[in-house]
């Protein structure tokens, strides 16, 4: 199962906590856009209005520009599709304090378009410069270790 999209910036400026799966409400013009794999997750993020989820922020461009849909919005906000009870669950861990919900990646399963998205925290920057450093010290580990043999 290859991604169509994968918002990696996420991995970075949050500390995933729980990973959930959910489908998305298209129009035919987007299904064929998205399985070219032309949507952006960057700066998405997935918002509660009254008992429903909405996928916000993400940028799905049209698939034939010139032959597109008058009134077509490729950032309008798109449902996602949950059982009750993943709905209720999601409410509660959406109102905890300091939790956000955020998209890691769009996919095909069986013929259908998912999205998988996560509860996260936000990392400080402290968090994020430790983890330069690491990546930056294993890197040239690596490097002697070759030249080494």
């Amino acid at each position: 199962m290859k991604p169509l999209a994968e918002n990696k910036k996420a991995y970075f400026n949050y500390e995933i906590l729980e990973k959930l799966e959910a489908g998305l409400v298209l129009i035919g013009q987007e299904v064929k856009s998205i399985k070219l794999g032309r949507i952006n997750l960057a700066g998405s993020y997935v918002v509660l209005k009254g008992n429903e989820f909405f996928l916000v922020g993400s940028n799905v461009p049209p698939y034939q520009p010139k032959n597109a849909l008058p009134d077509y919005e490729p950032q309008r906000p798109r449902k996602l599709l949950l059982k009750k009870a993943e709905i209720k669950y999601l409410i509660g861990k959406s109102s905890q304090k300091s939790l956000t919900l955020v998209p890691l990646k769009v996919y095909t399963k069986r013929g259908k378009i998912k999205i998988e998205f996560a509860i996260v925290r936000g990392k400080r920057k402290s968090d994020k410069r430790e983890r330069i450093k690491k990546r930056e010290s294993d890197r040239e580990i690596r490097r002697a270790m070759k030249e080494k043999f």
